[in-house]
This record gives C-alpha cells, structure tokens and sequence, in this order.
C-alpha cells in the first residue's frame, strides 16, 4: 500500500484527505440497486480510506436503507476525483 496518489489537477492526495468524486467506472457485476448507489456517489465529497499499490484512491459511503444500513466502496484513479 502506498500513501500518496495524485487528483485530476496534479495535486498530491493523502488518507484522510477529503476529496470530490467526478466519475465512477462501476463493476459490470454489479445489480441495479449497486448500480444506483454508485452513480450516486460522483459529486460526492469523502474522505480517503486508503491508496493501493496501483495508486487507485478508495473511498467508501454508508447508506440508510429499509432494513438497515449499507456501504458503497470504490477505488478510483486519479482523473476520477479532485481534492478539495
């Protein structure tokens, strides 16, 4: 695991930082209740959970559903969000 990764403006991004999401590329996987919560995800601002190997930013949301609570985590590469 690394502990930088660069943002779609050149600049450095750490955990714990708080960054924008722009864009998501979904897992084709993924059903369409997933799917919405994703989609949902971009414009939102987070804070990083932690930067792979491959430089990817993962972050993570929780949901209030009917039956309880649920989590939307994506790992995002660097044209995909901004710090703010």
């Amino acid at each position: 695991m690394t502990d930088r990764a660069v943002d779609t403006r050149g600049h450095a991004v750490a955990v714990g930082d708080r960054i924008r999401i722009l864009d998501i590329t979904p897992d084709p996987d993924m059903d369409e209740d997933e799917l919405e919560m994703v989609r949902f995800m971009i414009g939102s601002e987070c804070e990083v959970d932690r930067i792979d190997e491959g430089g990817l930013v993962w972050v993570s949301m929780w949901w209030s559903c009917g039956d309880g609570t649920a989590t939307s985590c994506a790992g995002l590469s660097s044209g995909q969000f901004e710090r703010v």
